[in-house]
């Protein structure tokens, strides 16, 4: 019974630590940013006009992502064929994609000096500039797109084979499935599947740096930047702070309650095959679609090859603490993680809850509320590393939940009666039973933070001095100097890098992890 207590209380304690972490860096450095904030009167006419561009190239971004991922994920969902498990694999691999490495891509596609550009010049026309409103868009549908095609094909996945079968018996053709069955389908899942990618776009900081800018291309979160490093208007930053705050907590509530399920009804987990519809369309899409994935990161490997070897010693630097940073963010995420989960599976499922509150918090107001906290007492620019490592693992966190909570649970269901009975408690229940079976999404939920912190491209631009820069900002100031084939072997860096460390991590979790 001692045992008993001494475990739960050592699972509280953690949990509890770990829930007053993430309320101080969500609402305790909001708090902060609030107190240095002036009336919204402090507010100019051009950050305004950023408020609004943010929330048009957010909706605008969502609108072509779902829109375009309608016919991707039909396609997919009807037609089978060789290659299909590693196409839907592809389209996984832009969320782990460091940000700026696509976007230097897509300058060597869509630029003016790039391979569109090229091509119309041969045709005697004029070249295409990507930078602005519409390469923002263009940049966030890249992104997004891949989801918002994962998020629908769940969708149509879900839809019971029977209802095909009998749709076919009866005659239907591709207009009278996409009314009886497809249609309600769509209904249930693509304001869901809109909502979380506006909400994404929203808080999407590298794509504005990069490209966008000016009066009519500047979201919040670049107005922050700009305020925060050029200004040095703490007061400023502030009043954007919350109103990115509270354009995102409004996204995430919204997002919440328009996910409603599609009640299609239970089948037999049978697939069918479906002879609706043209597959010569279907395999144009799909032909479409993977060009307009893979030709970005193709370029860059092209360009990388003969400059990656040959990068200043400060590159390979900021490589090396990239590294370092990517390893600490996902150790510590998997620290934060594991306890939260714990203690909700234990206490509540609403604990669970308090772990998804950074998704609602930009990186920028949370880096502009701790500069806030500690800049009277502390250089921030020593802190810039150790702060970048939590908010990174913050950030991460709620995608690491979502793959352990589960996972947790169904193991607490098979072996937590057993374990109880047998007197497992503390570490030898966590040794014993728990780690051996959260292997798989431990590992999996490291690697993803490992990824998304080697290419984060956010507080580390706030604190960060040349001297502590990561890979990612490096990368970035060598584009703003033009060194345009260093930049392009520091983003074959990158890439390589982030891949495999999710790699490792992943890997890492699937080694024995058959039980």
């Amino acid at each position: 019974m001692a045992q008993r207590l001494q475990s739960i209380s050592a699972v509280t304690v953690s949990g509890a630590l770990v829930i007053v972490l993430l309320l101080t860096l969500t609402f305790g450095t909001l708090g902060a940013v609030a107190f240095r904030a002036d009336s919204l009167s402090g507010l100019s006419t051009r950050d305004w006009a950023a408020v609004r561009f943010t929330v048009v190239q957010a909706f605008l971004s969502a609108l072509l992502s779902v829109i375009l991922a309608i016919p991707v994920a039909r396609a997919l969902a009807r037609r089978q064929f060789w290659g299909r498990s590693v196409l839907v694999t592809l389209l996984g691999a832009p969320f782990i994609l460091p940000v700026i490495v696509a976007v230097l891509g897509l300058l060597s596609v869509f630029g003016r000096n790039g391979l569109l550009s090229q091509a119309l010049g041969f045709a005697g026309l004029e070249p295409v500039s990507i930078y602005g409103a519409h390469g923002v868009v263009l940049a966030h549908v890249f992104f997004n797109l891949p989801l918002a095609t994962r998020l629908i094909l769940q969708g149509w996945l879900a839809i019971p084979a029977e209802r095909f079968r009998l749709a076919a018996s009866l005659g239907f053709g591709a207009r009278d499935i996409l009314r009886h069955l497809e249609w309600p389908m769509l209904l249930a899942v693509v304001p869901g599947a809109f909502m979380v990618i506006f909400l994404i776009c929203t808080t999407s900081f590298a794509v504005a740096l990069a490209l966008g800018g000016g009066p009519k291309a500047t979201t919040i979160e670049l107005a922050i930047y700009q305020a925060f490093r050029f200004d040095f208007n703490l007061s400023k930053a502030a009043l954007l702070a919350l109103a990115q705050f509270g354009l995102c907590a409004i996204a995430a509530v919204i997002s919440l309650w328009v996910s409603i399920p599609a009640g299609q009804g239970a089948g037999l987990d049978r697939v069918v095959a479906r002879r609706d519809g043209s597959r010569i369309l279907d395999f144009t899409v799909l032909l479409l679609v993977t060009l307009f994935l893979i030709t970005p990161l193709g370029v860059i490997a092209v360009k990388g090859l003969g400059s990656v070897l040959s990068l200043p010693a400060s590159t390979y630097g900021a490589a090396g603490r990239s590294v370092c940073v990517a390893l600490a963010s996902a150790l510590l995420t998997i620290a934060l993680t594991l306890p939260l989960a714990l203690l909700a599976q234990r206490v509540s499922k609403l604990i669970e809850g308090v772990g998804y509150l950074s998704i609602a918090a930009s990186p920028l107001v949370i880096g502009t509320g701790l500069f806030i906290l500690v800049y009277r007492w502390a250089d921030p620019v020593v802190l810039a590393l150790p702060i970048t490592i939590l908010v990174n693992a913050a950030m991460s966190l709620p995608f690491a939940l979502r793959a352990i909570a589960p996972a947790l649970a169904e193991v607490e269901r098979d072996y937590g009666r057993l374990s109880d009975s047998l007197g497992l408690t503390g570490m030898a229940r966590m040794r014993l039973v728990i780690l051996p079976r959260l292997r798989r999404p431990l590992g999996f939920g490291a690697g993803l933070a490992a990824a998304l912190s080697m290419g984060d491209l956010g507080v580390i631009a706030l604190f960060a001095d040349p001297d502590s820069a990561t890979l990612p900002l490096a990368m970035y100031r060598l584009m703003t100097a033009y060194r345009m084939d260093d930049a392009h072997g520091a983003a074959l860096l990158l890439l390589s890098l982030s891949l495999l460390l999710f790699w490792v991590f992943d890997r890492g979790g699937r080694v024995n992890a058959d039980i």
